[in-house]
C-alpha cells in the first residue's frame, strides 16, 4: 500500500502552499494545523533543511464518521498533507496526502473503509487539481 498520494508541481513554494490549501477546502477540508519543519528543525537542532510545511487537514464530517467507528481514530487525525521542496530539482515541490486507507490498514477496523475511501477521494481529487493545474 502507498504511503501517500502525490503530484509533483513547477511552480514556487508559496504558490503551492497556496494552491493546496484552496485545493483541499474545494474538497471540504479545512487546515486546523501547521508545523513549518524547516523552522522547527533550525530552532530546535540547529539544522537546515529545505522548505517542509506540514498541513493537518481535517473534513469534519469525515472525521466525525471515523470517531463513530473507533474513539482511537484520532490519534491518525487529521489528514497530514506536506508541502515540500524538492532538494534535488530546484523549482519543484511535492504535494503529499496520507493515503487514508492506512486507517483501515492500522487499525483493522472494516467499518473505516467507506470513511478511507471517501477521504481518498476527496484528497486524489485536490492532488488531481493541483497535478492539473500545472
Amino acid at each position: 500500500m502507498e504511503l501517500a498520494l502525490s503530484t509533483t508541481l513547477r511552480t514556487s513554494f508559496t504558490d503551492a502552499v497556496e494552491e493546496t490549501r484552496a485545493a483541499l477546502k474545494e474538497q471540504g477540508f479545512g487546515v486546523l494545523t501547521e508545523i513549518d519543519m524547516q523552522a522547527t528543525l533550525k530552532a530546535k537542532l540547529g539544522e537546515d533543511m529545505e522548505r517542509y510545511l506540514v498541513l493537518g487537514a481535517c473534513n469534519p464530517p469525515l472525521a466525525h464518521r471515523a470517531l463513530e467507528v473507533n474513539r482511537q481514530i484520532g490519534l491518525l487525525l487529521p489528514c497530514n498533507v506536506i508541502v515540500r521542496e524538492d532538494p534535488t530539482t530546484e523549482g519543484t515541490v511535492v504535494v503529499e496526502a496520507m493515503n487514508p486507507q492506512l486507517m483501515v490498514q492500522v487499525t483493522g477496523e472494516p467499518e473505516l473503509e467507506a470513511v478511507a475511501e471517501d477521504a481518498g477521494r476527496r484528497l486524489q481529487a485536490a492532488i488531481d487539481t493541483l497535478a492539473a493545474q500545472h
